[in-house]
Formats: structure tokens, sequence, C-alpha cells
């Protein structure tokens, strides 16, 4: 189990990845971190580097001081929530919020997140070179539906879950800036589009958002 320690957590991510909502989890949290940036959906290199960690060779990947590996994105801010519950990012085991929690986290990681992967090389799901263009907007359609349908389910208050600001905010405010980016986003989703405003506003974010997660608003 993740304590609280000072020693160093490592963090194979990259800019404009989801490993930004990663780091924004460890900001909070006041946990010190080191980056290995690499584009691993574009850089062979990069794809190399985080290997010998993560056979799937993607980011984020997370690194623990005592040498445990971490990867999926929503068990990494899952597992840094539950292990740090003064900061109060994750309803805790037994709060009637934690059912939605889980389902809203699943949900963008298995629902929106994981079509990136198509997004990324096309020929992973059998599309030819030439329907490339027609396959990524198909891609952005299934996304923009996806967010749809959780905006119509969500009731924020300012957040998803009520008055207080946990690593869902966090996690949907960093893949909505992914393609079909934010402007649809903003039209498709606007409960979320609130929320994400909130998160954006974030001042102990102010530093992060600017430098790593470069949005097209």
């Amino acid at each position: 189990m993740m304590t609280e320690t000072a020693a160093r957590y490592t963090l194979y991510g990259a800019p404009h990845s989801g490993a930004v909502a990663v780091e924004a989890v460890l900001t909070l949290l006041g946990l010190p971190y080191d980056v290995i940036d690499g584009e691993t959906w574009h850089d062979e290199a990069a794809r190399d580097r985080v290997q010998g960690v993560n056979p799937r060779r993607q980011v984020p990947t997370l690194i623990l001081p005592g040498g445990e590996v971490m990867t999926e994105s929503a068990a990494i801010l899952i597992g840094l929530a539950d292990a740090h519950p003064a900061a109060r990012l994750a309803p805790p085991l037994g709060d009637s919020r934690r059912f939605q929690f889980l389902r809203w986290m699943m949900f963008v990681s298995s629902a929106i997140y994981a079509l990136y992967w198509i997004k990324g090389d096309v020929a992973r799901v059998g599309v030819s070179e030439a329907d490339e263009d027609r396959t990524i907007d198909a891609v952005h359609d299934a996304i923009s539906k996806n967010w749809a349908l959780m905006d119509e389910a969500v009731s924020p208050a300012p957040f998803i879950l009520g008055a207080e600001l946990t690593v869902l905010d966090l996690y949907v405010a960093v893949i909505s800036t992914f393609g079909p980016w934010r402007e649809r986003f903003y039209e498709t989703a606007p409960k979320l589009a609130a929320v994400v405003r909130r998160v954006d506003a974030e001042p102990r974010l102010a530093t992060l958002w600017r430098t790593r997660l470069l949005r097209d608003d």
C-alpha cells in the first residue's frame, strides 16, 4: 500500500498526455516526483525507454518510491487518492458517492481514453492508410457521444460528485483537451464543461496547466 513518504516518485509521461492528470494529483498531494518525458504514441525511442517497466510501452507509468510499478491512468489516480485520504481527492469506502466515482472513472478510461489507442495508429484495428481520416473522424464522433452520455447522467454541484474536487474532475479536465478538443467538448457536454473550467482555474495547478497541458480552447 502506498503511504506518505519523502521519497520521490518517477513518472513516465509527456506534455499533453494522460500522465498530466497524474502530475496534477502528485502536485496537489505535495509529493516529490521526477518525470521522464517521451511521446510514446509516435516516438519509438520513448517506447523503448518505458518498456523496461511497462511492457505495453506507454504513458503514464508511475514508479512508486518503493519501486512498485503502477500503470493504467485510472488505477494510478484512484490509488494515489486512496493512499492519501486526508486530501479528500476520492470518496472513501462507505461513502455514498464511491460507486458513482468508480463508475465514471472507469467510463472515462474505457469508453473515452481507450479510443485514442485507435487514433494513434488506425492499422491496429485493421484500417488502411487510405481510410485513416474517416476512421479518426469516427473515433472523434464516438468520443463526443460518450461525453454527451456522461454529461446527461451527472449533476455537478459544482464538481462532478458534489462540493469537493476529486481525481475524477482532474481526469475529465485533462482528457477533454484531446481530440476532438475542448471546443467540441464544451458544446457536447455543457455541465462537464462548467466543471473543467473550474478545474482549469485551480490556482495550485496553474503552472502545471500552463506548462504541461497545452489546450485548444
